[in-house]
């Protein structure tokens, strides 16, 4: 891993225990816990895996998907044990959530992708997914700067900023909402997710969290209380 993919990585794992990753699913905006009942069940059941191999998920077709998940996994690259994009499932996160409590965002996600494929193939001659990883960084740096042109609905940079909030959500948030597979995430900053009781050693700890179990919201429900 090269400095810019540490660099990129050190940024979103500070940015995520900063904005409350370590603050049960503190990264998981209101809109979606609040519609947490309506997307229980059908296509976006949070947690749920859209087929592999089918050309769509709940949201995104075959060649968006590719595109999303290849540009994530550029926001969090993954690393010999530090988990990216792709092992936290951040795609199925952002196909869900797009699916469920951010369909205002569709047409957001179809222009901003549309206004990425035709830039790419102005400037490189190619989709996303097949640029190589530098000319991918270079993109992406763009549409950071608000440097890519084309772009109208949404700019450059807002389809950059919302891109990076989402990859920081489904890196971070609860498994409960589809994204931090086998709380990669959580794993990465050291946060224990919803323990029902902590030790006397674990109040005490200032180290990362690193005793088994990890939990989540889902097992949390299975429980005495959420049977309630």
């Amino acid at each position: 891993m090269d400095k810019h993919d540490a660099s990129r990585r050190a940024f979103l794992v500070r940015a995520a225990v900063g904005a409350g990753a370590a603050a049960s699913a503190g990264l998981v905006p209101d809109a979606i816990a609040q519609n947490h009942e309506q997307m229980m069940g059908g296509a976006s059941t949070p947690g749920a895996q859209h087929p592999t191999g089918s050309e769509h998920g709940a949201f995104f077709n075959h060649t968006d998907a590719a595109t999303i998940a290849a540009f994530t996994e550029r926001l969090m690259p993954s690393a010999p044990d530090k988990p990216g994009a792709r092992d936290a499932d951040v795609l199925n996160y952002i196909d869900l959530a797009l699916a469920g409590a951010y369909t205002d965002l569709q047409d957001f996600y179809r222009r901003g992708l549309a206004q990425l494929e035709a830039y790419c193939r102005a400037t490189h001659n190619e989709p996303f997914t097949r640029l190589n990883a530098e000319q991918q960084d270079e993109v992406i740096t763009s549409l950071e700067n608000g440097k890519a042109t084309g772009f109208t609905y949404p700019s450059a940079q807002e389809f950059f900023n919302t891109l990076r909030t989402h990859t920081m959500e489904g890196m971070f948030a609860d498994p409960l909402y589809g994204g931090n597979k086998d709380f990669a995430g959580w794993r990465l900053v050291g946060f224990p997710g919803a323990q029902a009781i902590f030790s006397p050693t674990d109040l005490q700890n200032t180290q990362a969290f690193t005793r088994a179990p990890i939990v989540g919201l889902q097992e949390v429900a299975k429980g005495p209380m959420g049977r309630g």
